[in-house]
């Protein structure tokens, strides 16, 4: 049987907070099991919930999700935390991610597209645009630098990395390189570990600087 998918939605808007709510507790594979509207309440219950994923938007009264998602990661470093977002090109955004989210989803997102950004943050993926991909590969790895670690990853999952680079899906990056969506997820997952890292961006940065990219 398929493990559920267990998220926690903070957002302060009750429209959207309650539609996620439905839209989540009604998919097979997901579970919500909880919804805040601040991070402050959130953080004080964090500890009896245990989550897959966290759902929080960017722009919260209070306690900002920027500051949200560094509380989030100093509590669990390899917690998956997906910003919700209006505009994706958009410096709060670029903020969240340095801040250490994995990701971010656009509020208005398709419902079928919004659960497989979750999943796909759940299996180690990093929902985000190829520009905004590329401003925090930037961010983190000014310069260049070759090292003997060059030759750490295989071609197949080289080639992985460089669209994953661009801010590609799983589902882009298997129909580029004609594999399939689970071949790409295997080979992530072989990425992550050789280079000892949880996210997309982490991934880019660190190949940066081995000077495998």
């Amino acid at each position: 049987m398929k493990k559920e998918i267990k998220v926690v939605i903070v957002e302060d808007n009750e429209i959207i907070n309650k539609s996620l709510v439905t839209l989540i507790s009604g998919a097979e594979g997901f579970s919500c099991i909880g919804s805040f509207y601040d991070c402050e309440t959130m953080l004080a219950k964090f500890d009896g919930l245990s989550p897959d994923i966290v759902l929080m938007d960017i722009q919260l009264k209070g306690m900002s999700g920027i500051q949200g998602v560094k509380k989030l990661r100093e509590i669990n470093p390899d917690l998956s935390v997906l910003m919700l977002t209006i505009h994706e090109e958009n410096d709060l955004v670029f903020e969240a991610l340095c801040a250490g989210a994995s990701g971010y989803i656009i509020k208005k997102t398709h419902p079928l597209r919004l659960l497989e950004s979750i999943e796909e943050a759940y299996e180690g993926g990093a929902p985000m645009s190829s520009s905004i991909a590329r401003k925090v590969i930037s961010f983190f790895q000014p310069g260049k630098k070759l090292s003997a670690d060059a030759n750490l990853l295989t071609d197949r999952e080289l080639g992985i990395l460089k669209e994953l680079a661009k801010g590609k899906t799983y589902y882009a990056i298997a129909l580029t390189l004609s594999i399939s969506k689970d071949t790409v997820r295997f080979h992530i997952k072989k990425i992550y570990n050789k280079l000892h890292v949880h996210s997309q961006a982490e991934a880019v940065s660190e190949a940066m600087k081995k000077g495998i990219l």
